[in-house]
């Protein structure tokens, strides 16, 4: 059976050969090279170059011719031409009644004649005896044919069961190679890597441990400092007015910390005056320089103002401004004493200085959420405050526009983007209070970012919620310093 399948295998792959068509061939995906760019022959060059109903023909084997002796021997000698003799008949012996099968056995005595009867008689016997048999025979093949079919079909069981178990043995063999790779990477982690991982790590805790011990030490020390109320060490002038002008009018020449009064029915309060910018008079109303303070606030914080004012930086007097801001409704109060200008200046990570400067300035009282109104803009930085960031378009630059906007804080949205919807608040986003729009070309009170650039995968939102201001150095860059001031506006100086 196993001749009779290989057989049968070979003729079927030469007629499978003698019919491959080359569509059926191309398995590689030259052939698409070769319809593409039928310049470039196929490397495989005994394939054609279109694809269409083409066939390929292989070099097919063609046997030898056969070979061996005859099928006959050689012809016989022809007999002399002569006279035809007549052949004479041969006298039996003891001749008999009966003729022999055979004519040269010539005829049979008495006793041959009596054995063929006997034979034909026993002929006819075994004809019967053997026509009985004929049906067990054919039972028996029947048997025959079903034990043998019987026996090729648990053959076949075996070896499919012998290939299975090979089958299982390749992929349990496999299998333990890998668990023995798995087994010696695990020892060798375990034995080398681990150890040396737990020395670093050691090393850090231990680090770490240092760093504690100091910041508890530093923190009792702190304690210990602050079981008295905190007392300012610079001295406040004697010089105080209604404002920094004021103060600038009445002899304060000094950039430094003052007291002013605005308005006698309320308590005087500490401002940095700026007396030496652009002839002095300056009010600093907001100040950020190095990130110390936090400026994502609340509402009322917003309203009171929250920061440092000042710093002694050794000279006897807080000359030294810090980061802060005043407040909007003392804010409110000195924009609306008459008209007011303000000066913004700013710094990027290099040094480099710009300014915005409005000749028209107000702020409204906390009845109209602090609304902000400007005008009469000069400067290098660029009027965001107006006309919105330059680097956008259309509507999208208009809701960058700040003017006529009122403030807003994380937990107060009065800003233009889908007011009422907590998930829309600019203040939250953005970092700050500020007078947002939708949100902003100017964000002072942004969050603080040390080194100027920063991503979207930095931002808290994924948004530009640093210290920006669009028009210089665009919506992804965080300004070292920038600072507010304010003061009253005079036509003529």
């Amino acid at each position: 059976m196993r001749t009779l399948l290989l057989l049968y295998l070979c003729a079927y792959t030469a007629w499978a050969q003698d019919n491959l068509e080359y569509d059926d061939y191309d398995t590689d995906g030259k052939s698409t090279q070769a319809k593409n760019n039928t310049a470039t022959v196929d490397a495989r060059g005994h394939r054609p170059l279109s694809r269409g109903r083409d066939t390929y023909s292989s070099s097919r084997y063609t046997p030898p011719p056969i070979g061996g002796s005859g099928r006959y021997r050689g012809r016989p000698t022809p007999a002399p031409v002569g006279r035809p003799q007549a052949q004479e008949k041969e006298e039996q012996p003891e001749s008999g009644g009966c003729t022999h099968a055979s004519e040269e056995m010539g005829v049979l005595c008495p006793n041959g004649c009596e054995l063929k009867t006997a034979l034909l008689k026993q002929e006819r016997n075994v004809k019967a005896s053997i026509r009985e048999l004929k049906p067990h025979v054919d039972e028996l093949s029947r048997s025959s044919n079903v034990v043998y079919n019987y026996v090729n079909s648990i053959s076949n069981s075996l070896r499919e069961r012998q290939r299975v178990v090979n089958d299982n043995s390749r992929v349990v063999s496999q299998y333990t190679d890998q668990v023995e790779e798995q087994h010696a990477y695990i020892k060798e982690t375990v034995d080398t890597v681990f150890p040396s991982n737990i020395r670093v790590l050691q090393g850090v805790l231990d680090k770490i441990r240092l760093k504690i011990q100091r910041l508890e030490k530093a923190i009792q020390a702190q304690r210990q400092e602050c079981r008295e109320p905190c007392k300012t060490k610079c001295p406040i002038p004697v010089v105080s007015g209604k404002e920094c002008e004021d103060i600038f009018r009445r002899g304060g020449k000094d950039s430094q910390m003052y007291m002013i009064q605005p308005d006698t029915f309320y308590p005087p309060y500490r401002v940095f005056c700026d007396q030496s910018t652009q002839n002095g008079g300056w009010l600093l109303i907001q100040s950020r320089l190095d990130g110390s303070v936090d400026f994502g606030r609340r509402w009322d914080e917003y309203r009171r103002g929250f920061g440092n004012i000042a710093f002694d930086s050794g000279k006897g007097h807080c000359e030294t401004p810090g980061e802060y801001w005043l407040g909007n409704d003392r804010i409110s109060q000195l924009t609306k004493m008459g008209p007011t200008e303000v000066l913004i200046e700013m710094q990027d990570w290099t040094g480099a200085k710009v300014q915005a400067q409005y000749q028209q300035f107000t702020i409204q009282s906390e009845t109209s959420n602090y609304v902000m109104a400007v005008d009469g803009y000069s400067g290098t930085a660029g009027n965001g405050f107006l006309q919105g960031s330059l680097e956008l378009f259309g509507e999208n630059r208009t809701m960058t526009i700040h003017n006529g906007m009122m403030f807003s804080t994380y937990d107060r949205d009065n800003d233009n983007w889908t007011p009422g919807d907590p998930s829309k608040q600019c203040a939250k986003e953005d970092g700050g209070g500020w007078w947002y729009n939708r949100c902003h070309s100017a964000n002072p009170n942004g969050r603080y970012y040390i080194g100027g650039a920063y991503t979207k995968q930095m931002a808290k939102h994924g948004t530009d919620d640093g210290v920006v201001w669009m028009n210089w150095k665009g919506s992804w860059y965080s300004l070292k310093a920038i600072s507010m001031k304010i003061r009253p506006f005079f036509a003529s100086k």
